[in-house]
């Protein structure tokens, strides 16, 4: 039987697409034969150049997510979009007593939910009128447990994935009447560069080792294919083992 993990044809953005998930993503999401637009605030012009000496179609839009109309004019460049994977996120390691933390709480909502936000209120109409599209959201273990593994300090990271939980299942129920599924995924420790400072006691963790960007990706894809058609307002667990409700 010829499996359903194919994303030929599709037009995949990705956020915070220049590296990491993001970046694991896109390759992934090529070499299932999809196009991909990374939207990130530093140039993903490496990647793209990476994707297309491959083979692959990519183009990498600069911008910030927290700013609405930057968002717009990358829907209004890119074109029609299948798939949007809302990924770009932000966690300062910041100590949260300190006087001016409030502002560091600002920006992290501003990127992660609100960022989220600006995202499906650019793309998720247009899907609508084609009725036929998936919106994965990027959230994490921290909203499911109420902590971060290597960083306890992170409330605002925490706070926002936590509202990003929410949103996937808000979001979820708007779009589904449109035949469109929104999903989300909700990552462990992963070696990205939010922990590249880190040093987690590997021994508390199940499987004794973090999360490589691909073992996050590959769920990702999964949720954009066909082969996910009847899962809705779902987050996905992929953290090794880290949280068992």
């Amino acid at each position: 039987m010829k499996h359903n993990l194919d994303l030929a044809g599709r037009h995949v953005l990705i956020t915070g697409g220049a590296g990491g998930i993001g970046a694991a993503t896109a390759r992934i999401s090529v070499g299932l034969g999809a196009r991909v637009s990374l939207v990130d605030v530093v140039d993903a012009g490496g990647l793209v150049a990476e994707l297309r000496a491959a083979g692959g179609d990519a183009v990498a839009h600069v911008a910030d997510v927290a700013d609405r109309a930057a968002v717009e004019r990358v829907a209004a460049a890119a074109g029609p979009v299948d798939a949007v994977v809302a990924n770009a996120g932000i966690c300062p390691h910041d100590d949260w007593t300190a006087d001016d933390w409030e502002d560091a709480f600002h920006r992290v909502m501003d990127v992660n939910v609100l960022g989220t936000l600006n995202c499906a209120r650019a793309f998720l109409p247009p899907m609508y009128q084609r009725k036929r599209g998936r919106f994965v959201v990027i959230g994490s273990l921290s909203g499911r447990a109420g902590r971060l593994m290597a960083h306890d300090q992170a409330a605002h990271y925490i706070a926002s994935k936590a509202g990003v939980h929410a949103l996937v299942k808000w979001l979820a129920r708007r779009s589904a009447p449109h035949g469109i599924l929104v999903n989300g995924i909700a990552p462990g420790p992963t070696r990205t560069a939010a922990f590249t400072n880190a040093n987690p006691d590997l021994s508390a963790y199940p499987l004794g080792r973090m999360g490589d960007p691909e073992e996050i990706a590959w769920p990702i894809a999964f949720l954009l294919s066909e082969r996910a058609s009847y899962i809705c307002g779902a987050m996905l667990d992929v953290n090794g083992g880290n949280y068992m409700p």
